[in-house]
């Protein structure tokens, strides 16, 4: 995880660099574009409420360690239909996440989820030069969460078992740069609500690095002073 934000930190300074060194660039201002990233993903366990269930089930817990970061990639479309605005779509995988307590009388309990869903978003963009931007996003995710759970010794799971679908909201931030008119690179933070992680509401966050691809549309130069 160190390694993958340590990766976007110098690809956030490479960005703000280059976006400040005023080199005119030709600026697309709407069109057709397809892109993809990958990070760390992270999410919150919900020890507290895991070992209240296991105590109404007559068990005391006597150790607990989770898992909670994992790789996280998406695939998105968008069209850029004008220089502040795009509306995008696409898939996301935020990975697994898990946990595993040993419980008194002598047994343990096991859980995982796996998080993946599409979306839709609404993007704003700060241009600062032709060639760099910030951008923030709104918009809706509508995420599968495939949970499942084992118990060993005195522990018996009855629901093995289980998927919950759920539209939610989600936001990001992130910077992007231009290399030419046809490919960009980004560096955003993402967070997606996200229903029935391990039995519980809560938000798995998404920091990634990407590149964008634009086809279709039209380009004009804008000289920097």
């Amino acid at each position: 995880m160190k390694c993958i934000q340590a990766q976007c930190l110098s690809a956030l300074s490479v960005l703000a660099f280059a976006g400040l060194t005023g080199v005119p660039a030709a600026a697309q201002d709407f069109g057709w574009y397809l892109g993809a990233n990958a990070g760390e993903s992270s999410a919150t366990v919900d020890e507290t409420r895991i070992v209240d269930d296991l105590r109404d089930a007559g068990f005391d817990t006597t150790a607990f360690k989770d898992d909670e970061g994992d790789s996280g990639f998406k695939f998105f479309g968008g069209y850029r239909f004008s220089r502040y605005f795009a509306l995008e779509g696409g898939y996301v995988d935020l990975g697994n996440f898990s946990f595993k307590a040993d419980t008194d009388p002598a047994g343990t309990l096991r859980g995982g989820i796996k998080i993946q869903g599409v979306n839709v978003d609404l993007v704003g963009f700060i241009p600062f030069t032709p060639k760099f931007a910030a951008f923030g996003r709104i918009g809706a995710a509508r995420t599968e969460a495939e949970v499942s759970f084992a118990g060993t010794g005195a522990v018996v799971v009855l629901d093995p078992a289980s998927r919950e679908r759920a539209v939610n909201y989600k936001l990001g931030v992130g910077l992007q740069f231009d290399f030419t008119e046809l490919l960009a690179m980004r560096v955003e933070a993402e967070r997606y609500r996200v229903d029935d992680a391990l039995g519980n509401d809560g938000d798995v966050d998404l920091i990634s690095l990407g590149v964008l691809f634009r086809f279709g549309g039209a380009a004009h130069q804008t000289p920097v002073p």
